[in-house]
């Protein structure tokens, strides 16, 4: 009998038809089922699965079609001979732990697992108060818009364009978007050989720090600042220096003379949230070209930026073609979309294309389809619209929620529009990390700030709290129930 291999512990979010067949095809692939003996009949196998015989009649049809079983008069469903055994090589080799085996830990030229970094639980959504940065809340993203694009790109006049290797071009539609609705509404105009895709902020920040960074390479990243920024510059052994930030951004003075590159997030600062000012805008350009300094822009927020008339990116402003200007979708559209893009001199393009090329060619072709799509047939800036709108009453109830519960903790009596967090600070000698374990047990998710410094020893008493993932009724309750775990140290 057969019988013991079909349980199957259900998952409520996918389909029955789905987990059944990928069950029996497990066993089929797997050599577990034997072709000469016959599978449950449809009626049986409802039974031991509790579900209707109408799904397995289904689920057999298909797998009949797909030539994994076959149907014999009278005698039922058997795995067909193509799958007599599974595809797998045996051996009789024991792998052992002796002194022959590699020491791994000698021949690593660099530990990037060693670095401090942002810890985010996976399970976030557990939480009934997830204040955490950079996530979204899932039911308002536009599914049944995605899919329509999904289809589309699918149809006989796309699928032919990106089931194609694209060797190290990107898909012309999305560039074409990215160039002519995007760009533009932070002021730049460029050419499309000026612009390539890639696989998030992240990724573009790699490809740059490997082209451009080595030991003679003076760094400049902000700080607090973008921690995965400076772990990555310091990756490829640059010299890197941390700039301070205050109320008006990056500090711009003789401290960045002798740096050939300044990173900076000037639109909303990582983590604190402020504006780069007019002055400090113009005296960071004047110095690029004095000192022969490239600045490397990240606008990783600029679509969902909540401003009325926000400021232009420095890049809409360079005349001299000294600023490297990211983008990310992950913001605008879903974290985990991974697709970013980056403008910059065409010459340096070039060498970022060619690169990527030995990294990994391009992003995948149909994800960037798919977003052009989203682009062009208007989803996006109807999502983007409606995104604005939640997100300002939420910056609107985590406010009034901050002013009535922790006004003392304010870095800034004016927080931006443009931001999904805020920055505070707790009273010294409170240490914050301890105070998310704390606020843990009681199913509140925050983030501790001292992950922000890179120095030796950083401030412990900083924390941030996002609301772009947490629903706008929670901000407030969320926020009290904090009060008390804060009260307890």
């Amino acid at each position: 009998m057969l019988d013991h291999y079909f349980f199957i512990t259900f998952d409520p979010e996918r389909t029955l038809q789905e987990q059944i067949r990928e069950h029996l095809v497990n066993l089929i692939l797997s050599g577990k089922l034997p072709f000469n003996q016959s599978l449950p009949s449809s009626r049986r196998l409802a039974q031991l699965l509790g579900v209707s015989r109408n799904t397995i009649v289904l689920i057999y049809e298909s797998l009949v079609d797909s030539g994994f079983i076959e149907s014999r008069a009278r005698k039922g469903y058997f795995v067909t001979h193509s799958f007599k055994s599974p595809e797998i090589i045996s051996t009789d080799m024991v792998q052992k732990k002796n002194i022959h085996s590699p020491v791994w830990s000698k021949r690593f030229q660099k530990k990037p697992s060693t670095e401090a970094n942002i810890i985010k639980p996976n399970k976030w959504q557990s939480f009934e108060y997830p204040f955490i940065y950079g996530q979204i809340q899932h039911e308002f993203f536009p599914l049944e818009l995605w899919r329509d694009v999904a289809r589309k790109s699918m149809s006989g006049r796309w699928n032919r364009y990106w089931l194609n290797d694209m060797v190290d071009t990107d898909d012309p539609i999305l560039i074409e978007q990215i160039r002519t609705r995007l760009l533009p509404r932070r002021g730049i105009h460029v050419d499309p050989n000026e612009i390539i895709i890639t696989i998030g902020t992240q990724n573009s920040l790699y490809l740059l720090a490997n082209l451009l960074c080595n030991s003679r390479i003076r760094m400049a990243v902000e700080t607090p600042g973008f921690r995965d920024a400076f772990n990555i510059f310091s990756l490829f052994d640059s010299q890197v220096h941390q700039q301070p930030v205050d109320q008006h951004g990056i500090i711009i003075d003789e401290r960045l003379h002798n740096c050939d590159y300044v990173y900076t997030t000037p639109s909303n600062q990582v983590p604190t949230g402020v504006e780069l000012s007019d002055e400090r805008r113009q005296q960071l350009m004047a110095m690029a070209v004095e000192q022969d300094m490239i600045v490397i822009e990240d606008d990783y927020d600029a679509e969902i930026n909540m401003k009325l008339h926000p400021k232009p990116a420095l890049k809409a402003n360079d005349e001299h073609n000294r600023v490297i200007y990211i983008g990310s979708m992950s913001k605008s559209i879903s974290p985990g979309l991974r697709v970013g893009y980056m403008v910059a001199d065409e010459e340096l393009i070039s060498e970022i294309r060619a690169l990527r090329r030995l990294m990994y060619r391009h992003p995948p072709v149909n994800n960037q389809r798919q977003l052009a799509l989203f682009l062009s047939l208007g989803y996006y800036d109807t999502y983007l619209r409606k995104m604005r709108e939640i997100n300002a009453s939420k910056l609107q109830r985590i406010v009034q929620s901050i002013y009535r519960h922790f006004p003392e903790m304010l870095t800034s009596q004016e927080i931006s529009r443009g931001v999904t967090s805020v920055w505070l600070k707790a009273p010294e000698g409170v240490n914050t990390e301890e105070v998310s374990w704390a606020a843990a047990r009681k199913s509140i998710l925050m983030e501790p700030g001292a992950i922000h410094f890179s120095s030796a020893n950083p401030p412990e008493n900083f924390f941030r709290l996002g609301f772009s993932s947490i629903a706008n009724h929670k901000i407030e309750p969320g926020i009290a129930a904090l009060k008390q775990v804060f009260a307890q140290f």
